[in-house]
């Protein structure tokens, strides 16, 4: 499959295997995993962030196995989950720190060009959200609700 804005192929990446039960040596119960996900959380882990912790610390490889709900699912159900995805606020930051740096380098015509095509990663992103119904539909970016929305 080719990329996304570079007319040349990507590198293939790795592929989870196929599971539908946890691997035996996975020693952690349902709830016991659920508690972790809830305790990270509260300590302001992202999502990504929550499951990388679980994987090297805990080894526990996917949490979906172990409990059969997604991280996001887990979040939802206690009310820790973040109004804004979390690939959408990286995104989000990441126009932010452009702006920022476009301001002080004016002429940084390349990440001019960076910024324009996050921007249209941010816009399909959105379009796709509002259709899965995660986004209300009157939802709309801009940098200035990005750096208020975002504010850390």
């Amino acid at each position: 499959m080719a990329r996304m804005y570079a007319r040349r192929k990507g590198k293939s990446g790795s592929v989870r295997p196929a599971r539908k039960e946890p691997p035996a040596w996975v020693s952690y119960t349902s709830e016991e995993v659920r508690k972790l996900v809830v305790n990270l959380a509260k300590e302001g882990k992202s999502t990504s962030e929550i499951g990388m912790i679980l994987r090297d610390q805990y080894g526990i490889p996917l949490v979906k196995l172990v409990c059969g709900k997604k991280i996001t699912e887990i979040l939802r159900e206690e009310g820790l989950a973040p109004s804004i995805p979390e690939d959408l606020s990286n995104l989000m930051l990441k126009t932010i720190r452009l702006r920022k740096h476009l301001e002080r380098n004016k002429k940084d015509i390349h990440n001019k060009r960076i910024l324009q095509l996050t921007e249209s990663k941010i816009r399909r992103l959105v379009k796709y959200y509002k259709r899965t119904r995660v986004l209300p539909e009157d939802w709309k970016y801009s940098p200035e609700t990005a750096e208020l929305l975002l504010r850390r």
